[in-house]
């Protein structure tokens, strides 16, 4: 699929198939999230590929009961990691670098497991403490995003967007 049908078609899909995702379409989103641009190249960021039933339920319930995180075969969760950021950069790059790091990352992946055919919803409303003890990791890593992809058991119309006079502001 070209980029720009990509982004027009993403959608957020909260109905998954049960069908699982291939190993091979697995690999293809990962290494679109390994190739995203992140501050200093230092991808400060880890990715957590999730496969469990039993963590895949723990998600769900750290996203205050989203069941579609459960109803998958796979979700990725990308966590900041400040320090790798810090240690170049300082505050900012901890508090804001690492985040930025995760979120491209997430939204390559995202984008590239559209245009394999599959559907994504970004999840960003979570217990932060209840998804790293979902996922087994301390405080030295912020879980930014939680991204489930599977086939879609739905296919919604495109929301509204706003139009671009509205957005974008020129300085002449």
């Amino acid at each position: 699929m070209d980029f720009f049908d990509a982004v027009r078609e993403r959608r957020s899909i909260r109905a998954f198939s049960s069908a699982p995702v291939e190993t091979e379409k697995t690999k293809r989103i990962l290494t679109a999230a390994n190739d995203a641009p992140s501050a200093g190249n230092l991808q400060a960021y880890e990715i957590f590929h999730v496969t469990s039933r039993s963590c895949l339920d723990a998600l769900a319930r750290a996203s205050f009961g989203q069941q579609f995180v459960a109803q998958v075969h796979l979700a990725l969760v990308f966590c900041a990691h400040p320090a790798r950021a810090s240690a170049k950069y300082g505050q900012r790059g901890a508090t804001l670098y690492s985040v930025q790091d995760a979120t491209i990352a997430c939204t390559y992946a995202q984008l590239a497991a559209t245009s394999l055919g599959l559907a994504t919803v970004w999840v960003g409303a979570f217990n932060d403490d209840l998804v790293r003890k979902a996922i087994g990791v301390g405080d030295d890593l912020l879980p930014v995003a939680i991204l489930p992809i599977g086939y879609p058991a739905e296919h919604p119309e495109a929301t509204p967007r706003r139009p671009l006079q509205d957005l974008v502001h020129p300085l002449d």
